[in-house]
């Protein structure tokens, strides 16, 4: 069970931390614990009852109404709001729960059905990649634990790489090649995986390296391929100060490709970009430069 401060809840939830503490004090909705301190803390059952009342504010109901419902009661308004279709918000509340609980029959209803509703691409780049950067922080801070983390990062992984296997790859003769890795030691692949169903589905041609590859690995690859586009997402490795000299390494080594970075230790970070060289700040970015 994890620990969460009350600026966790309010960055999982939404709900400002001053209105959890007015709701804590008015209404006895939510019973914190206290450090030796005195510091509130939160457990994952205390998370949930906070995103289930933010999912029912949400809809109309008033907080002196939620306060007097039993768990039963609130449960049973939730699950008949949650049989409906929901908002983006709604929806990261849902992922938020099910990777607490380690639900993934609860994780598999949520994306199938937002599939359904919004297509792939756009649950991945309005719900996915919201709940990713929602949890992010946690994970860094140790909010969350190793097992809840691994346990939604696997789900989304399989998930994308279904969607590839399910792809129609239809070529033109004006069709790009990309070239898409991990540097060597980086093993974050959800968004390079995600990148390869991106420029797929523009009918580009994908050469996929995967996670942490030794350069000359690269060379050998590139030498092969001769790809228009080398592409990379870089999230912790290599660390912040060797992201510009493997940026110019790259650049340098493959003047006749178009580099592409993406990832924390690049977008919005001071790195200078060769003229060969793009950042790619989000998804629809690269949708604009597969698209082309």
């Amino acid at each position: 069970m994890s620990n969460y401060s009350i600026k966790d809840l309010e960055q999982l939830s939404g709900i400002k931390a001053h209105t959890l503490r007015i709701w804590e004090q008015r209404y006895n909705i939510i019973s914190p614990k206290r450090t030796d301190t005195n510091i509130r803390t939160y457990d994952d059952l205390d998370l949930k009852l906070v995103l289930n009342i933010s999912l029912l504010k949400d809809h109309g109901f008033k907080i002196s109404e939620i306060s007097k419902m039993s768990l039963s009661e609130m449960t049973s308004e939730v699950m008949t709001i949650s049989d409906r279709k929901l908002n983006y918000p709604d929806q990261i509340h849902a992922l938020t729960i099910s990777m607490i609980d380690l639900d993934e029959d609860r994780f598999e209803k949520i994306i199938s059905t937002n599939i359904l509703q919004f297509g792939f691409e756009n649950t991945m780049i309005y719900i996915i990649y919201p709940f990713l950067s929602r949890i992010g922080t946690l994970w860094v801070t140790g909010s969350i634990g190793p097992a809840q983390e691994h346990f939604m990062s696997n789900l989304i992984r399989q998930k994308i790489i279904v969607a590839i296997d399910g792809q129609v790859n239809k070529q033109r003769p004006a069709s790009k090649k990309y070239l898409l890795f991990l540097p060597e030691g980086e093993l974050h692949e959800i968004g390079l995986l995600f990148a390869n169903y991106v420029i797929r589905a523009r009918n580009n041609k994908v050469v996929y390296l995967g996670q942490s590859l030794p350069f000359r690995e690269l060379e050998f690859a590139y030498n092969l391929h001769k790809p228009d586009y080398i592409f990379a997402s870089i999230t912790s490795s290599p660390s912040n100060h060797e992201v510009q000299p493997f940026v110019d390494k790259l650049a340098n080594a493959f003047p006749d490709a178009h580099l592409l970075f993406t990832g924390y230790q690049v977008v919005g970070q001071d790195i200078r970009t060769p003229s060969n060289t793009t950042i790619v700040n989000n998804a629809e970015d690269l949708i604009r430069i597969a698209s082309t």
